[in-house]
Order: C-alpha cells, then sequence, then structure tokens
C-alpha cells in the first residue's frame, strides 16, 4: 500500500497575505472577490490535509481560525486602495461596455462580483453617464452595435447569407439587456454608421 502524502504546511496569516498580496499583483478584484480567492485557498489546503490523514475536525478548526484573519486581509487590501470596489466597477463598466454588453448586463456582472447596488449605479453613471443622458444612450447603442458585429445582425449581416429574421434579432437584443428601441436603432443602421459609431466609442 502507498504511504500518504506529507501533509501540507498549515496555512497561516502571514501566508494568506502573501497569496492576498501575489492575486492583486496580478488581478483587478473586489472585496469579495479577494475573500473567495483566500477561502478557496483554505479549501486547497483541506483537501491535500485530509488526503495527507488529517482528521476533518481539525481541518474545519484551522479553516475557521482563519476566517478572521481572511476579513482583516481584505479590510488591510482595501484600506491600501490595493482593493477598490468602485475603482474595479467603472473600469469593467467601461470594457464590458466596449465588448457588447449591455448596461443591464454590466449591472448583473458586478452584482455576481459581490458589488452593491448604490456602487454599481455610481460607477455606471461615472463611466457611462446616467442612464437618461445622451452619453449614456450612446454607450448603450455602441454596446448593441458591437453585439451586432460579433453576430452579424443588421449592418453587419454579411451578404452571401440570408439575413436573420427580424424577430429573431430582435430575440438577440432582448436576451443581451437591450431595449427594442436600442435594437431597432441598430437594425436600421447602415454599415458605415454603425462602424463609425462603434470607432468613436471606443476612442472615448
Amino acid at each position: 500500500m502507498e504511504d500518504s502524502p506529507a501533509p501540507p504546511p498549515v496555512p497561516d496569516a502571514a501566508s494568506l497575505r502573501e497569496a492576498a498580496l501575489a492575486h492583486l499583483a496580478r488581478f483587478a478584484t473586489t472585496e469579495q472577490g479577494l475573500r473567495q480567492v483566500l477561502d478557496r485557498r483554505l479549501r486547497r489546503w483541506g483537501v491535500r490535509a485530509s488526503r495527507a490523514g488529517l482528521p476533518n475536525e481539525d481541518i474545519e478548526s484551522v479553516i475557521a481560525s482563519l476566517c478572521p484573519a481572511i476579513d482583516g486581509i481584505v479590510a488591510s487590501m482595501t484600506d491600501l486602495g490595493a482593493v477598490d470596489d468602485a475603482g474595479y466597477a467603472r473600469n469593467r463598466a467601461l470594457s464590458l461596455t466596449r465588448t457588447g454588453r449591455s448596461r443591464r448586463a454590466v449591472e448583473a456582472h458586478l452584482a455576481n462580483k459581490g458589488v452593491d447596488q448604490d456602487t454599481t449605479r455610481e460607477a455606471l453613471n461615472d463611466s457611462l453617464g446616467e442612464r437618461s443622458d445622451s452619453s449614456a444612450q450612446e454607450a448603450e447603442l455602441a454596446a448593441a452595435l458591437v453585439l451586432a458585429r460579433k453576430r452579424r445582425l443588421g449592418p453587419f449581416h454579411r451578404p452571401d447569407r440570408e439575413e436573420e429574421d427580424p424577430l429573431k434579432a430582435l430575440g438577440v437584443f432582448a436576451r443581451n439587456g437591450f431595449s427594442r428601441d436600442v435594437a431597432q436603432s441598430v437594425l436600421d443602421m447602415d454599415s458605415d454608421e454603425a462602424e463609425d459609431r462603434i470607432i468613436a466609442f471606443r476612442s472615448l
């Protein structure tokens, strides 16, 4: 019978802080995101420790004892400015819009990352404009045009293929969070104007 693997080193607050710094050096994240990274690190240690024969109650005890340390590390990184939910939300809102995501889809993405509603709303207003502003409407239209280009809809349909049924095309936009008015504007637009609007938005 094969010997059990050697037990992995027991994590502590210092090793978790090093892991947090290493992650933040490579990736932007939210408070919730960093907390999940550290929690997964503990869980992976737990799996290796279990395989090495450490009793489950001891593993759970170690993990439970380090939960306050994770909270402290996240708070410390936030105080240092290494974690900034508002800044993350502003950057993600703009980048996601430029890849064809609607405002509604961006809101859902940020909520999934743990950004609260107030921070999300302020970030969207800062990066894209308030919902009723012309700048926000232009951003939404540009995002829909990017989606249309990806899906070869409206002004971007391939001339060698049959054009998508209008109702099916509207359905594509609806499923991606765009209003019918925005979708119809895209479908009615000519290709030159569509490309110009995408270029203008991405150059902001």
